[in-house]
């Protein structure tokens, strides 16, 4: 993981604003927020100058700050936390970030670096000389499963290989990178199994225990009625219908009556 630090001053523009159309967006994500809550914005205003300039300037983290009313340091530490945010200029059409916890690394995360060393820069953070492609390393990005994976910008690329992250590099690179197909690179749906569901593959027939009318119905499928599936079938007085209560009338009661004090003699014995 790296460090996460401003950008030189050489790199800092003087100010910051946003344009119209993000002004008139940024006044109305801060009303979505209850009176005295409005620092909760701080995250999706940030997010939207990093879209405007490409990366998160010193200026635009005092902008946020003041029109917030948050103290500048509250907002630096918002910026400096989340990867998500650049501290500095990134690869203007594509900035490569690597996620490097233990299953990716386990699955050819390495590999996986060592291409973006090879094709951009050797260094992360570092632009190629045409200024249009960067790399980083980050933390778990939450697709372990799929293993390795890459985020570029605000998509996942996952089950990698080197050669696929090189023809994705390339893509980008070529300017077609809204065309390279998203989420998993092999034969998998989202997370599912690689090749198709191996397990529960076979329909399951609903089981109805009672009709329209409100009448038991026995179908296909099980043996106990949901009700009764976890208690045991034995002899005691708990499983025993004689004694369901309350009971609805003398004969029944006085059942109840005669069995109880059988079952007491039999425990004083």
């Amino acid at each position: 993981m790296s460090v996460r630090r401003l950008a030189e001053d050489q790199f800092q523009p003087a100010a910051f604003a946003f344009n119209a159309e993000n002004t008139a967006w940024a006044e109305a994500t801060i009303r979505k927020y209850p009176e005295g809550r409005q620092q909760s914005a701080v995250i999706p205003l940030l997010m939207r100058a990093q879209e405007q300039d490409g990366w998160v300037t010193k200026a635009a983290i005092e902008f946020v700050a003041e029109k917030l009313q948050m103290p500048y340091i509250r907002v630096l530490e918002v910026a400096t936390f989340y990867t998500q945010f650049q501290l500095k200029p990134v690869g203007t059409k594509a900035h490569i970030q690597i996620c490097g916890t233990t299953p990716c690394m386990l699955r050819g995360a390495e590999d996986l670096m060592h291409v973006c060393k090879r094709k951009i820069n050797a260094e992360p953070f570092e632009r190629n000389a045409s200024g249009t492609l960067s790399w980083e390393e980050v933390e778990c990005q939450g697709a372990c499963v799929n293993a390795p994976m890459v985020i570029i910008f605000k998509d996942a690329y996952e089950d990698l290989t080197p050669e696929r992250l090189e023809e994705i590099i390339d893509a980008f690179e070529a300017g077609k990178g809204a065309e390279v197909k998203t989420g998993p690179q092999i034969a998998r749906d989202f997370s599912a199994p690689e090749g198709g569901l191996s397990t529960l593959t076979q329909e399951i027939k609903p089981v109805r225990w009672a009709d329209g009318n409100g009448a038991p119905v026995q179908t296909e499928g099980s043996e106990v009625p949901p009700s009764n599936a976890a208690r045991p079938q034995t002899d005691t007085p708990v499983t025993d219908p004689k004694l369901k209560t309350p009971a609805t009338d003398k004969p029944a009661a006085a059942e109840n009556a005669k069995v109880s004090g059988d079952n007491a003699d039999k425990a004083k014995g």
